[in-house]
């Protein structure tokens, strides 16, 4: 059986305001699924699934496709932290 892998980025950005230089880190990590099953019958519920679990490794089709609901990464939470390091 494969290894599942949760997504989680970090990005590093450089803010230049008045000659500071504030470096931000941000990570971003996906939770539950967001996604209505019972949309077409105008109703409203969800699968369950409680984090995004990458299906195929990162830089793949599969890497945006939950191995545990099988829908696609922007149905789940996004979950954005940032942190400043001055």
């Amino acid at each position: 059986m494969a290894r599942k892998k949760v997504v989680s980025r970090s990005e590093e950005l450089s803010v230049d305001s008045t000659n500071s230089v504030n470096n931000v880190m941000i990570h971003v990590s996906y939770g539950e699924c967001l996604k209505n099953l019972a949309a077409q019958v105008g109703g409203y519920a969800l699968d369950g699934c409680r984090e995004f679990l990458a299906s195929q490794a990162e830089g793949t089709d599969g890497a945006l496709i939950c191995a545990s609901c099988g829908c696609h990464r922007s149905f789940h939470r996004r979950v954005v932290e940032s942190e400043s390091s001055e």
